[in-house]
């Protein structure tokens, strides 16, 4: 605020151990995070702010936050988003809150889901539906996949962090496409972490979407029960993956989405609460140091363009001392509008950190 009356504008300070970032939104609402977790970005912390402000739009609206009436009353408004927002600070499996990327499975049988999706879509009358497990993307309608940023990463966030229920009619207003008039999340359980998501206006009623619909388009459940296990491990089961790969972070940044997991190797030391720190902590790394702005982000400077042509196209970290068979490797790689991080064990030599990430990379590009 000092700093405000002076017209210099602060948006982060560091103690001796606790970073803390703010920020404004619409001269209305202003969030302030700290965080004393060792080695943690403002990068990642600007994001989890924009991410908490995306929540609080979404579950009460924008109006309500920048036309504040009653602040009593906006406080009780506000407690349906806390769900949400606690999901963003715990230990989260998922990453896209960090990436600004949808997180996404690949199933097994995609074309088949996706033909069941378009045809479930056309008989509920709504374009936009999706198959969500564990708070992930299974498969969508066109019209899902275009939802704008940062609607796109936290609806089917939103259903993952919510208790199971049968079914669900959720108000929900899209930060970036109708921030001020609701719309209705519609959500169905086919099975235990599987849901089906339809975002829809006043129609059609929750009633209207009965089991003799789910039956036609749903039925038989072996698809489905295919796509269970992806929740942690995004790939079909045989994908695959050198015995070295420990983790991996795929991103398209074009199209906005991501597969991560820290599932291969699960027998081999760090545990995957590790794993996924690891290569959290790399990407935020890499995004801030080593590679170009990402499309969407705030236009580049004039003397950062001059050097985009030096910009890098790989670089790897490791952890610990470069002696064979000790510390682990971290390597990414950008190839287009794919960035490739992987997480690798000790015994990954150095001098074949490119070749593998070029490799696992095209594997992966059919997937995503």
């Amino acid at each position: 605020m000092f700093g405000q009356n002076l017209e210099v504008q602060l948006s982060s300070s560091r103690t001796e151990d606790t970073t803390v970032v703010w920020k404004s939104f619409h001269d209305s609402i202003t969030l302030i995070v700290l965080s004393s977790e060792e080695g943690t970005s403002e990068l990642r912390l600007e994001r989890l702010l924009q991410m908490v402000f995306g929540a609080m739009v979404l579950l009460v609206g924008l109006e309500e936050l920048t036309n504040i009436r009653n602040v009593e009353r906006l406080k009780k408004e506000l407690r349906a988003s806390y769900r949400l927002i606690d999901s963003f600070l715990g230990d989260s499996e998922l990453i896209g809150d960090l990436t600004q990327c949808v997180d996404c499975v690949v199933p097994p049988e995609g074309s088949l889901l996706q033909e069941a999706l378009s045809g479930f879509a056309e008989a509920a009358g709504t374009a936009f539906v999706s198959l969500v497990v564990s708070g992930r993307v299974v498969a969508a309608t066109e019209s899902w996949w275009r939802l704008g940023m940062p609607e796109a990463v936290l609806l089917p966030w939103l259903v993952g962090s919510l208790p199971p229920q049968a079914a669900r009619d959720y108000p929900v207003y899209l930060p970036h496409g109708s921030p001020t008039v609701p719309h209705r999340l519609l959500t169905l359980t086919l099975l235990p972490d599987l849901e089906l998501c339809l975002l829809c206006g006043p129609q059609p009623p929750l009633s209207q979407l009965d089991a003799q619909l789910l039956e036609r388009w749903w039925q038989p459940l072996e698809p489905l029960r295919g796509c269970l296990p992806l929740g942690t491990r995004a790939l079909p089961a045989g994908f695959p993956l050198h015995t070295d790969i420990l983790g991996l972070l795929l991103l398209h940044l074009e199209l906005k989405r991501c597969l991560f997991t820290v599932e291969p190797s699960r027998d081999k030391e760090p545990s995957p609460e590790h794993r996924r720190r690891l290569l959290r902590s790399f990407y935020t790394l890499v995004t801030a140091t080593h590679f170009p702005p990402e499309p969407g982000q705030p236009e580049e400077k004039a003397e950062e363009a001059i050097h985009r042509a030096q910009v890098a196209r790989a670089c790897y970290l490791v952890l610990g001392t470069e002696e064979p068979g000790t510390g682990w490797r971290l390597v990414a790689l950008q190839l287009g509008p794919r960035r490739l991080l992987l997480l690798l064990s000790a015994q990954s030599p150095t001098y074949g950190l490119r070749g593998l990430a070029t490799h696992t990379l095209h594997a992966l590009t059919p997937l995503l």
